[in-house]
């Protein structure tokens, strides 16, 4: 594979560049600035592609995020904390995101003769975020190939699509990762907030699959918590 990796600078897509650098088959990363409030995990992805000797190629969505609004990622609204929760983390769905990304992502795969295109999409995120569920990227691997057809044979890459948050982490520690080189929160400050969904997410995820973290959190506790309201 020589492969186009979308690549956030969070601990998926980082993770998912690291063992695709392993086999061999990382071309370059394309990141977004789609006027997240979060747009600190660019400085992360930037570190990745310098990390892994790859050119990362990062695209002005701004004018688009601004019109895709209702988001607590790119409006002014407060990213809610706790576990996971389908009604309260639908605030945090910008709508269209991942076909918008990966559209484009196609075109640059094609113009640069790579005939994979890969995302981190994952398990965990189903419940929520429609373009991150098997139909959506069953079907957008099937759109493309019409899209492209004549043109570029490339292939949509989700290694993770049925894998948990867990699974991610471990196998991003197998491939020696470095995880505090990564980011996820998406309150955007100075550390990790260590409450919003993200960030116990994440917190989980390293538990689960029992690795050492070492992220720092403003709040490191507060994710045992909002794991057992949830179990309850």
């Amino acid at each position: 594979m020589k492969t186009t990796l979308v690549c956030s600078g969070g601990l998926d897509s980082v993770s998912l560049a690291h063992v695709l650098a392993e086999q061999g088959a990382l071309s370059r990363l394309v990141s977004f600035d789609y006027g997240q409030r979060h747009t600190k995990e660019l400085d992360f992805a930037a570190a990745c592609a310098v990390r892994l000797g790859v050119p990362h190629h990062v695209i002005d969505l701004r004018s688009v995020g601004a019109t895709l609004t209702g988001s607590a990622l790119t409006d002014d609204l407060d990213v809610p904390d706790g576990h996971y929760e389908e009604e309260t983390m639908k605030v945090t769905v910008v709508p269209n995101r991942n076909a918008i990304m990966l559209t484009i992502a196609y075109g640059i795969a094609a113009a640069q003769g790579d005939d994979t295109v890969a995302t981190a999409v994952h398990g965990g995120d189903h419940f929520i975020y429609p373009d991150c569920r098997p139909g959506f990227t069953d079907a957008f691997d099937t759109m493309q190939r019409a899209a492209l057809e004549g043109y570029a044979d490339v292939a949509l890459h989700v290694p993770f699509v049925h894998r948990s948050k867990a699974d991610i982490v471990a196998e991003g520690a197998r491939v020696n990762t470095p995880f505090d080189q990564t980011w996820s929160c998406y309150k955007g400050g100075d550390l990790h907030c260590g409450r919003c969904g993200t960030c116990v997410e994440r917190r989980e995820a390293f538990d689960l699959a029992g690795v050492s973290d070492p992220t720092l959190y403003a709040d490191p506790d507060f994710w045992r918590q909002a794991v057992e309201r949830k179990r309850a």
